[in-house]
């Protein structure tokens, strides 16, 4: 009996020992892979940054803001990185997510439009009639992209009644698609899927909101588009996943921010050259995309408060939402 409990002794101290030594799981719902918006999430693994918080990141791709909020709702994952918009457009139906850090600086997206119709659309108002795509939304929530499509045809003067949106991911092969295959006229494009398309003369760019002629006609055009968020219970129950997954990011960030383009696309591991030569197009077209610190911006939490509410609807829920009770910036902290 006692060379027993000795024997169990040492098996427990083994396993204890072993658990010590093994990195924290984070489990992290984002759109993708390779979305230019999202793309410090790809790049984690790759530099290391979870490695070096003693951590280790798995990602769950999927096809839009809206249902990686939804997986961490469900706990098929611990944080996600989406939209803001979208987000607010979760706490307006009831389901609580709370912001931890920013990953953009500045929100990118390009409304394509088929190749073949170049002479029949022009402008905003020659969209009537046709089926445009955007990233997938859930149940729940509307995922950004749809928000800013109905912004920009709210400003062309046509009503959403007299188009169809249609969900359609938010990968490169989703989203290449349905343009080549012509399932839809136009589409709410992520970079650097929208140049590579256009480089490719499959579609060309109606209106880009990193134009400021078109960012002016968007309210709150400098919203906070892609951040990292969780659940209040991660919060509550397990506050070391929350802090090491906003330190890994902010290392993330902090990387991206002193290297140069290729060198994120090298540390990428991208063999595809039309992929890279897109990439690289892209990051050295919008040189403020990325958050260098994942600080939250006081002013930008005002414009994408902005943002959301012009592309409410007449529910008051989503009309007096605000975005201030869901920020914990204990450890992003706050700037401006």
């Amino acid at each position: 009996m006692a060379l027993a409990g000795i024997l169990a002794f040492i098996l427990m101290w083994v396993s204890s020992c072993f658990a010590a030594e093994s990195p924290m799981q984070l489990k992290v719902s984002v759109p993708g892979p390779r979305n230019l918006s999202y793309l410090p999430v790809d790049l984690i693994a790759k530099i290391g940054a979870d490695r070096a918080e003693g951590a280790e990141v798995r990602l769950r791709y999927v096809g839009g803001g809206s249902v990686a909020l939804q997986n961490v709702l469900l706990k098929n994952a611990d944080f996600a990185v989406a939209g803001v918009p979208a987000m607010l457009s979760q706490q307006a139906k009831g389901e609580k997510v709370i912001l931890l850090a920013a990953v953009n600086d500045l929100p990118v997206s390009v409304l394509t439009v088929r190749a073949d119709l170049k002479n029949q659309i022009k402008s905003i108002a020659d969209l009537k009639g046709r089926t445009i795509g955007v990233n997938t939304s859930s149940m729940t929530s509307k995922t950004t992209s749809q928000q800013l499509t109905e912004l920009l045809l709210k400003s062309g003067g046509v009503s959403l009644d007299a188009v169809r949106i249609v969900p359609v991911g938010q990968s490169w092969n989703e989203q290449s698609s349905v343009l080549i295959s012509r399932t839809v006229d136009a589409l709410m494009c992520n970079e650097p899927f929208a140049s590579r398309l256009r480089a490719e003369n499959r579609a060309f760019f109606l209106a880009n909101l990193a134009d400021p002629a078109v960012a002016k006609k968007i309210p709150g055009a400098g919203f906070l588009y892609a951040a990292l968020a969780t659940r209040p219970e991660v919060l509550e129950h397990e506050p070391q996943k929350a802090e090491k997954m906003v330190a890994i990011l902010r290392r993330t960030l902090r990387w991206i921010a002193t290297h140069t383009p290729e060198q994120i696309a090298d540390a990428l591991e991208i063999r595809d050259p039309q992929e890279k030569a897109s990439l690289l197009a892209s990051l050295h077209a919008y040189k403020r995309l990325y958050s260098p610190d994942g600080r939250l911006s006081a002013k930008q939490l005002r414009e994408t408060e902005l943002f959301f509410h012009n592309t409410a609807s007449d529910d008051p829920a989503e009309q007096h939402v605000k975005l201030e009770p869901m920020v914990f910036d204990k450890w992003a902290r706050r700037k401006d």
